[in-house]
């Protein structure tokens, strides 16, 4: 693994400072996270990333991204 990879590099997500690994893109810190990424949308540096570039996206050191997942419902 190139060492790159294996130092942490500081974000914030959703307002809240995170350290994870660096050379993650955009699918992987979502698996990082735990997030399934079939009902959210991602913005990065106040940019939507469109879901077809999540794994050719890289996040880097002080990136900031707002994870927003949707919630199926509606009134009944």
């Amino acid at each position: 693994m190139p060492e790159n990879q294996t130092n942490p590099i500081e974000i914030v997500v959703n307002g809240a400072r995170r350290s994870v690994p660096a050379g993650l893109t955009v699918a992987a810190l979502l698996g990082e996270l735990g997030v399934d990424g079939g009902r959210v949308a991602v913005e990065l540096n106040r940019e939507i990333v469109r879901k077809n570039a999540w794994s050719a996206t890289l996040v880097e050191a002080g990136a900031e991204l707002e994870i927003v997942q949707f919630v199926g419902g509606g009134i009944g």
